[in-house]
């Protein structure tokens, strides 16, 4: 379903975010393109459309905290974050570290989530679902609910269709094909 933004969250993405060259991704996987979601995620005009744009979908589902695994996730559960205090309607964040913290709490998720939560993870983009998953798995150690996953960007290489598999309601806001080429949904 395309909303209001939509088109220039494309726009955005097209213009900053996609790096073409020889990359390896966290996946393992050799790509031409590389998905560089901060370009878009950090910039002011792009948190607040981005911000909006998954705000709208938690609403839906009932989440209570959205986050995700540390870098990709951190930017996007922030401007959620600030877009339902704006909307008067409060959606805090956390973040999924990669390990425990060695030092002081010794925690894997900071932030103000709370066990038994209706929780949102998000993350900048998807390949397997590595990152995805491993976020999933922390916050239902938690004792957390997974109501919806949501990506800025489906490389549509498996990681959607082990979402889905495993029974999580999933969306991504843009998919890519092969080439890198980028489209709503």
């Amino acid at each position: 379903m395309t909303t209001e933004g939509d088109d220039r969250i494309l726009q955005l993405f097209k213009d900053h975010a996609i790096l073409r060259g020889d990359f390896t991704l966290s996946s393992g996987l050799k790509t031409s393109y590389y998905f560089d979601g901060r370009k878009v995620t950090l910039w002011p005009e792009g948190a607040y459309l981005i911000g909006r744009r998954i705000y709208r979908m938690l609403v839906e589902v009932g989440a209570e905290a959205v986050g995700g695994t540390t870098m990709g996730a951190d930017p996007i559960a922030t401007a959620v974050a600030v877009v339902s205090h704006l909307e008067g309607s409060p959606i805090p964040a956390f973040i999924v570290r990669a390990e425990v913290k060695g030092h002081g709490t010794q925690k894997r998720i900071e932030g103000p989530l709370k066990a038994g939560s209706r929780v949102a993870i998000v993350d900048d983009v998807i390949t397997t679902g590595g990152s995805v998953l491993r976020a999933i798995e922390a916050v239902e150690a938690e004792g957390c609910h997974v109501v919806k996953v949501v990506v800025l960007l489906d490389r549509q290489q498996g990681g959607a269709e082990e979402l889905r598999s495993r029974g999580y309601d999933f969306s991504a806001i843009l998919s890519a094909d092969a080439s890198g080429k980028v489209r709503l949904g």
